[in-house]
């Protein structure tokens, strides 16, 4: 076996599961605590995340678990996968971590994992970032996603300042798949059933035909990369929002995986903003 040099790469939170939960036929909410949390650190932003690391079926990792040893003396095929997952809130005085799961039935990592964790499980994960909370100055909020973005907006929604006008848009498959969105601001909340219809096809069509508000919006678009690529294109170009205004990214992308869509999602943005670019240089409103 070749021996690559070992270079520095992220340290990995190590933690067990403390308890799960089903909040809807599609979701379901694993708590992670353990003493390896003892340094972790969230609560700056609302779309704080985490990348959870799986291992192949049948590898097994040395002690102590290194991703620098992992990466520089095992081959690539070996190496953990990442699942990119969003903090649905962080309790620094329990230590405790809650993740919020979308799941399609057994395919995939993420999901099937979250289906059969039970308490003492082990799960290492790389993190926090995150970019994006409500701005305080904003005169309004517009927060719109599919289930990928529902943990994000969730927690958006419990730190907008008080009262503060909200309008949030959220396409889910079906009316059991609604939840409760505590919040101290002034929100109005439309759940968009897809009903077997495309993803974000529903989420386009609300956002077009919103009458804004008066003044700065401060605005959250995440999810499926299609229908985020619409909504980015129309709050740029046509309702003319600066991008400091605007927290957008496509979270997946239709027919990938996780690893499909990150090794494209460079290229996608360059073509995403290229497109912009003239778009807006013919744009009534630049």
């Amino acid at each position: 076996m070749t021996t690559r040099p070992v270079r520095r790469a992220p340290r990995p939170t190590t933690g067990t599961v403390v308890r799960t939960e089903r909040l809807t036929p599609h979701m379901i909410r694993v708590v992670i605590g353990g003493e390896g949390l003892a340094g972790f650190a969230a609560g700056e932003f609302t779309d704080h995340y985490v990348k959870l690391l799986f291992p192949p079926p049948d590898v097994v990792y040395p002690e102590p678990f290194d991703m620098a040893v992992i990466r520089a003396e095992m081959p690539r095929e070996q190496w953990p996968r990442t699942r990119t997952y969003t903090v649905r809130s962080w309790d620094p005085v329990a230590a405790e971590l809650t993740l919020d799961f979308v799941y399609h039935g057994d395919v995939g990592l993420a999901g099937p994992w979250a289906r059969a964790a039970e308490p003492g499980d082990v799960i290492r994960f790389l993190g926090p970032g995150g970019a994006y909370a409500p701005s305080p100055q904003a005169d309004w909020h517009l927060m719109v996603g599919d289930e990928s973005a529902l943990p994000a907006i969730a927690a958006s929604l419990e730190r907008v300042p008080d009262g503060a006008p909200t309008r949030v848009f959220l396409e889910v498959a079906g009316p059991a798949e609604e939840q409760e969105l505590p919040t101290p601001g002034d929100a109005e909340i439309v759940w968009l059933h897809r009903d077997g219809g495309p993803v974000g096809e529903a989420l386009v069509r609300a956002v077009r035909g919103l009458e804004f508000p008066e003044g700065d919006v401060h605005a959250f678009v995440h999810g499926e990369a299609g229908f985020v690529k619409d909504l980015r294109r129309h709050l740029r170009v046509d309702r003319g929002l600066p991008l400091e205004r605007l927290s957008i990214s496509g979270y997946w992308r239709r027919g990938a995986d996780e690893d499909g869509w990150q090794s494209s999602k460079a290229e996608w943005n360059r073509e995403v903003e290229a497109t912009e670019a003239d778009a807006l240089k013919r744009s009534p409103l630049s």
